[in-house]
């Protein structure tokens, strides 16, 4: 095992202070574990849920793999695993070295899971298999390693963030889609109504991962960093702080959010307040569209455009970058199937395949968006996606950034519904505790 793989993983164990370390902190011990018999005819898979449901995975993803095992003669075990569930998963898997062999995991996970030893790590020769490394969007593959490290995934199933906006009530009421925060704050209380239950905007502020991607986004339009040069948390600088209170304050000093929002556990709820005619606007990311749809608006009622940083922001980022990486795990004793199957998964012919039902954009160089037909808006996502959108920290901590803060804005958006005042001292002293779990 590395030097560098050994600081990370004692890096690691240092995170207990954070509910999430703990789990992963224990699979530690897994690093090299083996599991069970080898059976090189037949290869476990946990997929993540993409569509509208685990069984609607389970209905698209069949028959891929079914050509697989017809191509190869290896039979698939699919699980689909929803995402409440999925890390933990993951890292019990680690932990006793009996997981599947190929799993999907979040991209922004790519380097804390790394970090426990317990993805395998692709080299050249592992590449080759795969087509190479310059198959892959750049940005895209850089999330599943940590500087100076191998790949520990690849990427599968690319996502950026929109603002989508309805169109008819924007008509309605003369306003043009926002292009600056200030325009989109403006356009939200003009089409606020709590009497006929209407609200400018419908945010997952009960959803610490939701909510945790807007105070990275808001920290990098106001030209912050979230790590010094060394690798260490800084989450207390003012283009942090600033950035969470300024989303904060959607529901609390703009009051264009409905105050019941902060227990919106997950996006598809705000998406479904959205589909309902009950927001004009809300921030997803792109497979947002299937939702959206599946609840009956058509597609000439929504549309979509970049989420706007405030006039003359450091930084126009308008996403995370955001999606899925597919990874061998290190315990498998299947890694020739395990490698063909990711093979087979990123070819330009399934990515084309499962873009469309997963609502996703092509983590390849040379693939086109196929989640809509709508050839503006699946440009507007992609140029996002490609031109606008900065990976989470790569760093071992990166995960528990994500616990800490997350759950930090989610108590400080309960306290805004429930009637208390969130100041920027507040905010600071959050965002003061949460670095310093980590930094412990």
């Amino acid at each position: 095992m590395s030097v560098l793989k050994e600081t990370m993983m004692r890096r690691r164990t240092l995170l207990s202070a954070v509910p999430l370390a703990a789990a992963a902190g224990a699979g530690l011990a897994a690093c090299g574990s083996g599991g069970s018999d080898a059976q090189p005819d037949r290869l476990t898979y946990w997929a993540s849920n993409q569509g509208q449901s685990l069984d609607d995975d389970k209905q698209i993803l069949t028959p891929v793999l079914e050509k697989f095992t017809e191509d190869t003669g290896i039979t698939v075990d699919l699980e689909v695993i929803g995402w409440t569930d999925l890390q933990t998963r993951i890292q019990t898997a680690i932990t006793s070295g009996q997981g599947p062999d190929v799993v999907n995991i979040g991209n922004t996970w790519g380097v804390s899971l790394q970090a426990t030893g317990g993805l395998y790590e692709l080299g050249d020769a592992e590449f080759e298999t795969l087509g190479g490394k310059d198959r892959y969007v750049e940005a895209a593959l850089e999330t599943a390693f940590a500087p100076d490290t191998q790949p520990a995934s690849v990427p599968l199933y690319g996502l950026a963030y929109g603002l989508y906006y309805n169109t008819e009530m924007f008509e309605a009421a003369g306003i043009a889609p926002p292009t600056t925060w200030e325009e989109m704050v403006a356009a939200a209380k003009a089409l606020t109504d709590p009497a006929a239950g209407v609200w400018g905007m419908s945010l997952a502020a009960g959803s610490y991962t939701e909510n945790v991607h807007f105070a990275f986004i808001n920290a990098v339009q106001n030209g912050a960093q979230l790590s010094t040069e060394d690798g260490s948390p800084d989450f207390t600088n003012d283009g942090v702080v600033d950035g969470v209170l300024r989303y904060l304050d959607l529901m609390q000093a703009e009051k264009v959010v409905n105050p019941s929002n902060a227990q919106f556990d997950s996006g598809t709820k705000s998406v479904t307040s959205f589909a309902n005619g009950e927001a004009a606007m809300i921030i997803n990311q792109n497979n947002a569209h299937a939702t959206i749809e599946a609840n009956g608006m058509t597609a000439e009622q929504f549309a979509a455009v970049p989420f706007p940083a405030p006039a003359g922001a450091a930084s126009q980022c308008a996403s995370h970058l955001a999606g899925i990486n597919i990874a061998v795990m290190e315990s498998t004793k299947n890694l020739d199937g395990a490698l063909q199957l990711i093979a087979h998964l990123t070819s330009s012919e399934v990515q084309a395949q499962l873009g469309k039902p997963f609502a996703a954009l092509p983590v390849l160089t040379d693939g086109e968006p196929t989640f809509t037909e709508d050839a503006e808006q699946a440009e507007m996502f992609l140029d996002v996606y490609r031109e606008r959108a900065e990976p989470l920290p790569r760093v071992p901590w990166e995960d528990q950034f994500e616990s800490a803060v997350g759950q930090a804005m989610n108590e400080m958006f309960a306290t805004i519904a429930t009637g208390g005042t969130v100041t920027r001292e507040d905010v600071t002293t959050a965002m003061q505790t949460a670095q310093d779990a980590i930094r412990a």
